[in-house]
């Protein structure tokens, strides 16, 4: 009997004196990939893979490591966070992707801003070369001052709008003396700067109108060129902006007062200025990894013997 499945296979008739049956004519077998099938398909899955790995880098979730103690004791040197970079809006990259090359970036509008006491990465707003050579620094602080907010310290006292505003229970809130930084923050006025004792001082919004005298175009000056702007004084003592003559100053974008949670070792707000909103990376959200970089040991055993379990898996409020 035959096979229905074989009813259907046509009858190969071999060459005239060939044998029908021969090894040589049998198909080569089509079910086993090519080695040139399978290199495409693994190029294929790494490209995918990274491309996943740079968009969420980019666009959802970032991480950080603690290199000081300006955030003692809600962070530590030693600890790794992962930051929410959703939280306050979708922002395309500042940076060509593997350089430090800045390009033009725009925020998508979102539900959710930076609040007063939300723990923020951003970019130094100052010259990188300030900070740690040309290329870009992140710093974390806590947010104290909104756009329109009065920020005001007193004997170390922290005052925003006339209320106090206590430290967090986990920070250290101390100031063990005249903290002094001999440069000034935009807006903060010349000379050394008193961490005890500082303002008042208004946070600048989008829309404000800022008006300049002498005096108060030289305390300016560094604000108004981080807004892409170029302040001087001519000998006549006329006050030129992009070298028009200009007794007001119109801010463009909103920014923020940041203040590390130890207040008496940190150089935030006081000391080089607002952080503009552009400058913005995402919030603090939770300590993924901990040690003590001091002691962390050689070997890998030792390096887990050294890490701060407690800490893991910590949020950061």
């Amino acid at each position: 009997m035959v096979d229905e499945e074989q009813q259907h296979i046509p009858i190969q008739q071999a060459p005239h004196g060939g044998n029908s049956s021969g090894g040589s004519g049998e198909p080569a077998d089509q079910s086993a990939p090519t080695l040139g099938r399978r290199v495409m398909s693994f190029a294929r899955t790494i490209l995918f893979t990274v491309l996943v790995a740079f968009l969420l880098k980019t666009f959802v979730v970032e991480a950080f490591r603690i290199p000081s103690g300006s955030m003692e004791n809600t962070l530590l040197v030693g600890d790794f966070l992962l930051v929410n970079k959703l939280a306050y809006g979708i922002k395309t990259p500042r940076y060509f992707p593997l350089t430090n090359l800045a390009i033009p970036s725009l925020t998508l509008p979102s539900f959710g801003s930076v609040k007063r006491g939300d723990v923020v990465v951003f970019e130094y707003p100052g010259k990188h070369v300030e900070a740690d050579g040309n290329d870009p620094v992140y710093y974390i602080k806590r947010c104290i001052g909104v756009p329109g907010d009065t920020v005001t310290i007193h004997s170390g006292e922290l005052i925003v709008d006339g209320r106090e505003v206590l430290p967090p229970s986990h920070g250290k809130g101390s100031y063990p003396g005249e903290i002094l930084w001999m440069e000034s923050s935009p807006g903060s006025g010349a000379g050394p700067i008193d961490g005890n004792n500082f303002g008042p001082i208004t946070v600048p919004k989008k829309g404000d109108v800022i008006h300049l005298t002498q005096a108060s175009a030289l305390k300016w000056r560094e604000f108004i060129e981080r807004e892409h702007h170029k302040l001087v004084i001519d000998p006549a003592g006329k006050i030129l902006i992009d070298g028009v003559p200009s007794t007001d100053f119109t801010v463009r974008e909103n920014y923020f007062f940041m203040l590390g949670d130890n207040r008496g070792n940190s150089l935030d707000s006081r000391f080089w200025g607002f952080v503009p909103e552009g400058n913005i990376v995402g919030e603090a959200l939770v300590i993924y990894w901990s040690w003590d970089p001091e002691d962390p040991g050689a070997g890998v055993g030792e390096r887990m013997s050294k890490a701060r379990w407690s800490r893991i898996g910590t949020l950061i409020r």
